[in-house]
């Protein structure tokens, strides 16, 4: 399975979304709110339901 490109977390089969970018490179989201999140440029570090601020 997938992890989400965003929060870490893994992303079942059948479920959340795959985001491809021009140069190729693919991205999973497990929902929209990663999703938006990661449109914004925001850093997934300063959020606490992130997988990357728990490791810090």
């Amino acid at each position: 399975m997938a992890k989400c490109s965003f929060c870490g977390r893994e992303v079942k089969q059948g479920t959340g979304f795959m985001y491809v970018k021009v140069d190729g490179a693919v991205y999973y989201f497990d929902k929209r709110k990663c999703f938006s999140y990661y449109l914004m440029n925001r850093d997934p570090r300063n959020f606490k339901w992130t997988e990357a601020s728990k490791n810090q």
